[in-house]
Order: structure tokens, then sequence, then C-alpha cells
């Protein structure tokens, strides 16, 4: 049973890159949220813009809009921006499978994009690649805020990288899996309950 000081944690779920609220692990989260009977308010799975300055400014309008303290959950790009939401306002976040220094990345895959989940099609840019560069941020140091869940099959980011740049935090590593996170709605739970619920 929540606490009253549970129910005021909000949850904001950040999808990665061309992914979508429409993504496994989002769907899977709002249906065990809903099915626990959780307050609808107080999770948000938002569409983020493809371009990362609007996606942050965003985020951050919406954070700062809250009157009460604000729990990040962030997949792949989405940890990434969960990173740097918790490292400016002082939030907990749950990472999974986080991208680390994504601008290092990026630039291989300069050009048209569709979106996995709802087909939509467009064009990354250098800016883009730039304006991720400057959501850069030092590793994490508070590891009582941060919860880090990686696999060690994924097979589209080193989960290594995010080992070492999250080190002083609290690390949850498991073999094999994939970059999707395999097995992520039994851990769903877990999760919950970092959110104090």
């Amino acid at each position: 049973m929540m606490t009253e000081a549970n129910q005021l944690q909000f949850v904001l779920y950040l999808h990665g890159f061309n992914s979508s609220p429409l993504s496994f692990k989002a769907q899977q989260l709002s249906a065990c949220w809903q099915g626990a009977g959780l307050p609808a308010g107080r999770l948000l799975v938002p569409d983020l813009p493809n371009d990362p300055l609007a996606a942050i400014e965003g985020l951050e309008a919406w954070v700062e809009q809250r009157d009460a303290p604000v729990v990040l959950v962030g997949s792949s790009l989405g940890g990434y921006y969960a990173t740097w939401l918790a490292e400016k306002y002082q939030c907990k976040a749950l990472l999974i499978n986080p991208a680390v220094l994504p601008c290092q990345r990026f630039e291989q895959y300069l050009g048209p994009q569709k979106n996995y989940y709802t087909d939509e099609r467009w064009v990354l840019t250098p800016a883009h690649v730039d304006a991720l560069a400057q959501l850069e941020t030092p590793p994490p140091t508070d590891h009582e805020r941060y919860w880090v869940w990686l696999q060690t099959g994924d097979e589209t980011l080193d989960y290594r990288e995010a080992e070492e740049f999250y080190r002083c935090c609290r690390l949850d590593i498991r073999q094999g899996g994939d970059h999707s996170y395999q097995g992520f709605v039994e851990r769903i739970p877990e999760l919950l309950a970092f959110a104090g619920y």
C-alpha cells in the first residue's frame, strides 16, 4: 500500500532513438501501471521530438511545472536525456541500456530515418548531433539517485561504456539479453518500488 508521500511521485518514461510511446517497454509499463490501479496522472510517457534540444526543452518545462518529485526512467537515448535531467534537477533516475555520449556514435546514422513504431520519416542532420553534444554531462557520482540496468547482449550499444560511465552508481548487469532489455516486464515491480510505489 502506498504511503501519502509515495503518492506524490511522478514517473517520466523516456523512450529511445526512433522509438515512441508505442514501444514495448512503454506499453508494458503503462499497462502494469494501470493494472496496479496507480493514478493515471502520475505517469507520463511522452512522444519525444527528434530534435534533441526541443525534446529537452519540453521535458524541462514539464519537470519544472510539477509540484512533487519526479522519477525518471530512460531507455537508450532516453537514458541520456534522463541523465541530463537528473543532474539538473537532482531527480532519481532508472536507466535501461542507456546511451553514453551518443554524439560520438550518431554521425554514422546521418541521413534518412524511419521511426520503428510510427513509420514517421525524418532526416538526422549534423545539427542534431551537435545538439546531443550540448547535452553531455560528467559521469554521475550520486549512487543513491541512480540505478542502471544493463544487459551484456546489447547488440546496439556496448554495455561496458555505460558500466564505466556510471561506475559510481548502482549497477545491475545481467548476462545475455539485448538492447530492448529482455525480461523488462518482470522487473516493473522493482521499477515501481524505486519510484516509491
